[in-house]
């Protein structure tokens, strides 16, 4: 299950949407999020879900490995979903005992599902096509008009990266702490849910402090290195928009707008 989650790690691959700057994606990824909350029609999902499809063939990432990303929070998607056609008002479908499915609680559910799903895939696709310094860059040169106003655009947008970047290496850790307490006896599959979080105690501790262990390094190696902030800064590689940022950046705009007004 750790394993599965995809937010924050990088799948190298040579795609059209790889080589996109990435204040591109991250711009198109807000445009695709804003347009999932503006439909209303059950039908009008099949906009995002196309263009998402094409998206991801671009991409060339397996959509396997994408799809792996949404098993961490089939528990929620279950329970949103549950919610949604149970205690949802309006003409009755089906009826048995006290339990009532309505079509106006089966339209909400697929409809939160599919935010769900679009909003974490939508999500992946950015830190899946955009390396960790590239998203750094991103964020930053996004965050640049804010510096009149003193707000430190290089620091929030390395905390944010190191944040996205340190999650599949905490997962791994995760992984084989896990590994090493089930050798040694640790039950985490068997039991009802409070047995289960109670048995997450040997593995919370030494993750906590692995982690702890993990941002002192860091620190001490950015320190090494004479890091201090953004000031005086340069990089190798300048960010530039080509005529493929240009068009891609349109098609999101057109695409919102369409939605805002045809839905």
């Amino acid at each position: 299950m750790l394993r599965d989650i995809t937010i924050g790690q990088y799948y190298p691959a040579e795609s059209v949407i790889h080589k996109l700057d990435p204040r591109t994606k991250i711009l198109g990824s807000f445009m695709m999020i804003i347009a999932l909350f503006v439909i209303t029609p059950l039908w009008g999902y099949l906009i995002p879900f196309g263009t998402l499809a094409l998206v991801i063939l671009l991409s060339k990432v397996p959509l396997k490995f994408i799809l792996k990303g949404l098993k961490p929070i089939l528990f929620f998607m279950i329970f949103a979903v549950s919610i949604n056609v149970f205690f949802t008002p309006g003409k009755v479908i089906f009826s048995y005992g006290f339990i009532e499915i309505t079509m106006e609680g089966l339209e909400r559910a697929l409809m939160t599902l599919s935010r769900f799903v679009f909003l974490i895939i939508t999500s992946s696709m950015v830190t899946l096509t955009t390396s960790p310094m590239a998203l750094t860059d991103g964020i930053e040169k996004l965050l640049n008009p804010l510096k009149v106003i003193k707000f430190p655009a290089h620091e929030l947008a390395m905390m944010m990266t190191i944040a996205l970047r340190f999650i599949p290496t905490l997962i791994e850790e995760a992984d084989k702490i896990m590994k090493a307490q089930t050798a040694r006896g640790a039950d985490f599959e068997t039991g009802n849910i409070f047995n289960r979080a109670k048995n997450m105690i040997p593995l919370l501790v030494p993750l906590f402090i692995s982690a702890f262990r993990r941002a002192d390094e860091l620190a001490m190696a950015m320190e090494a290195r004479c890091y201090r902030g953004g000031v005086g800064r340069t990089r190798m590689k300048q960010l530039r928009f080509n005529h493929k940022d240009v068009f891609a950046l349109v098609f999101s705009v057109l695409y919102c707008i369409s939605i805002m007004i045809a839905l």
